[in-house]
């Protein structure tokens, strides 16, 4: 009789029991992948940043060159000018290519009418 009581309770107990939902299985392969894809795409953006970096630094550095270099061309023109623009050689210069000469006397005339 314990045999048939048992047989009689079991179904009616794996009736009552909710069957258990199945859970949706994660694919470590697929979730890996993802990751992978993901962490590749933010790498590839972050040497695109570097690179685009270094091409500024260049430039940035070419023009500090070309910087440099017309600051030497400015200071070597400015000391040109005034050398060129002394006295005492612009009267040399008068002297040897044109042949003018100093005036010893100065007089003036005076032109207004009386």
């Amino acid at each position: 009789m314990a045999a048939t009581a048992y047989a009689e309770t079991a179904p009616a107990e794996a009736a009552r029991r909710p069957r258990p939902v199945a859970a949706r299985r994660i694919d470590p392969l697929r979730n890996g992948v993802v990751w992978i894809v993901v962490v590749g795409a933010l790498l590839a953006g972050l040497v695109a940043v570097n690179v685009a970096v270094l091409q500024l630094n260049v430039r940035l550095d070419g023009l500090a060159r070309d910087r440099a270099t017309l600051r030497d061309e400015n200071a070597a023109l400015a000391s040109q000018f005034s050398t060129a623009k002394a006295s005492p050689l612009i009267q040399a210069r008068a002297r040897q290519r044109l042949g003018l000469v100093q005036a010893a006397d100065m007089t003036y005339v005076d032109l207004r009418k009386r």
